[in-house]
């Protein structure tokens, strides 16, 4: 079985149906499968050949969606590069995945022409999504390309993309790809045909593992450009939307947007992933948009692993709140939390540990190889998520392995004053670090975007964090602040843009005494 095969038996049988949903016009599924078809002969008349490595640098576009579909019906290699990095970063996937052509959205020809090409020998094709783009596609044949596909051929290489680090690539076959989102949609609400699924997260990221599952069920994957939280609450009814993929950092701007009343009744299903969301966020989505509230977990490396159900909100097993946690492993993950000295030890439930997990959508490796070996554990991936699982099967994430600070001697995990910063009402967003102290050689630090006209101070969050944590892990300084933090270029709160000016020595990234 592989992608191209799926997508081509779907848009058989659904051919006159709606597809696709993009700038106000739909398209059938006949007419995408041409227009991917196109977009495929076009590539190949480059001289690509099948497994080749092809890159595209856009926004949420036609393109965009044609080239999902052309990518897989000539068997080359999709490559998303990610639209808000630098373009550094860029030149950096490009050689990583030695990727012989790139296609390029209008709005991002600049950064690709400060590409150096000496240093990209093997790409031989920079191409321009230029406002020809359509009479160039319909100068193609629409017949889909021919030739063998074997299930264990590379489908797609998606790069990690964690707040600190250069981002690693990681490959998915087809039949990895078919598997993960066969998991991922498991215990979600089914997909009826002719329901719509909101793309207002980038396709090249996490909306994008969805499109595949929405496409083969008949449903309509609707590709908003751009995310503004009150246009994205105002499309979602107007276009009766059922299913849409959402990253905390979005749900928190939607909830904070104070929309007027809304109707959601069509809304079935609002997946949450790409990193935790506090207790008070879910709540107030829920009161926005009922319970529908999905949360998912996983991340690139393997994938999904955990899902919290609305449901389950409210379990009574004792010793369980789920509200904190992501959630209980999926049927076809194994989870456990093992030592992070030793990670052939399992521990107990309660233990705190790192987590490390075994599924169908898990890497093989990194394409670059560089480190990989580091990843895995007697066949099991180490996520580099620090947690504990309680005796329900309830996972909690505590922090990421490398951003541990060492204050005093003691060890405090920055989320956990996040999390108590967070569910002040009038914190938006809050972020936590360590930053460099004479006696205790780093102390927790936190900057926290709050609402307008808040009347919070800085004493009442350090007394906050000091009741709810212990004295020893009260931030020094709560900096606060009234618009929203940095992100990373997937959308996730980047605590080392706010880190790296408190730090002078670029060297040292930890305090000494």
């Amino acid at each position: 079985m592989n992608i191209r095969d799926v997508l081509r038996r779907a848009a058989r049988s659904y051919a006159t149906r709606n597809a696709v949903l993009y700038d106000g016009r739909f398209f059938t599924f006949e007419q995408m499968w041409e227009r991917g078809c196109r977009l495929a002969n076009a590539l190949l008349s480059l001289g690509l050949a099948p497994r080749d490595r092809v890159a595209i640098l856009t926004d949420n576009t036609i393109e965009a969606v044609d080239f999902i579909l052309g990518a897989a019906a000539a068997n080359l290699v999709r490559v998303p590069l990610y639209a808000r990095n630098a373009p550094d970063a860029h030149w950096h996937m490009l050689r990583q995945t030695r990727c012989r052509a790139v296609l390029v959205g209008a709005k991002y020809r600049a950064d690709t022409a400060k590409l150096d090409r000496s240093q990209l020998p093997l790409l031989e094709h920079r191409i321009a999504l230029a406002e020809d783009y359509e009479d160039w596609l319909a100068s193609f044949p629409a017949d889909c390309p021919a030739g063998q596909i074997d299930s264990d051929d590379a489908y797609i290489i998606r790069h990690t993309g964690g707040s600190t680090g250069r981002p690693r690539p990681v490959s998915y076959t087809h039949k990895m790809w078919i598997n993960a989102c066969r998991d991922w949609f498991y215990n979600l609400p089914k997909i009826d045909i002719g329901d719509i699924f909101m793309h207002s997260c980038p396709i090249s990221h996490g909306s994008g593992y969805c499109f595949v599952p929405v496409w083969c069920n008949g449903g309509i994957n609707y590709v908003e450009a751009s995310f503004d939280p009150l246009v994205a609450l105002r499309c979602m009814q107007q276009h009766r939307v059922a299913m849409t993929f959402l990253v905390p950092t979005m749900i928190t701007a939607m909830v904070a947007s104070q929309p007027p009343r809304t109707d959601f009744s069509a809304l079935k299903c609002v997946q949450v992933a790409s990193a935790p969301i506090s207790r008070e966020t879910l709540l107030r989505a829920r009161d926005l948009f009922g319970d529908v509230i999905y949360q998912l977990y996983g991340q690139t490396e393997a994938l999904p692993i955990t899902l919290l159900r609305p449901s389950e909100w409210s379990s009574g097993d004792p010793g369980c709140d789920p509200l904190a946690s992501v959630g209980r492993p999926l049927p076809f993950a194994d989870l456990e939390i093992r030592d992070i000295d030793d990670p052939t030890r399992s521990l107990l439930a309660g233990e705190v540990g790192e987590i490390v997990v075994r599924c169908d959508g898990q890497m093989s490796g990194f394409c670059d190889d560089l480190g990989s070996q580091d990843r895995f554990v007697d066949g099991w991936v180490r996520t580099g998520d620090i947690g504990r699982q309680d005796g329900s099967g309830y996972v909690y994430l505590i922090d990421r392995k490398g951003q541990m600070l060492i204050s005093g001697g003691y060890n405090i995990w920055p989320a956990e004053i996040e999390t108590v910063l967070a569910s002040h009402p009038d914190i938006i967003e809050a972020v936590a670090f360590g930053v460099p102290h004479d006696v205790w050689g780093e102390a927790p630090y936190a900057v926290c975007y709050v609402r307008p006209g808040a009347a919070v101070a800085e004493r009442d969050l350090i007394d906050l964090c000091a009741s709810k944590l212990g004295s020893y892990k009260k931030p020094l300084h709560v900096e606060l602040i009234e618009h929203p933090l940095p992100k990373t270029a997937v959308g996730k709160l980047s605590r080392e843009a706010l880190r790296s000016p408190h730090w002078t020595d670029g060297a040292r990234r930890v305090g000494a005494v």
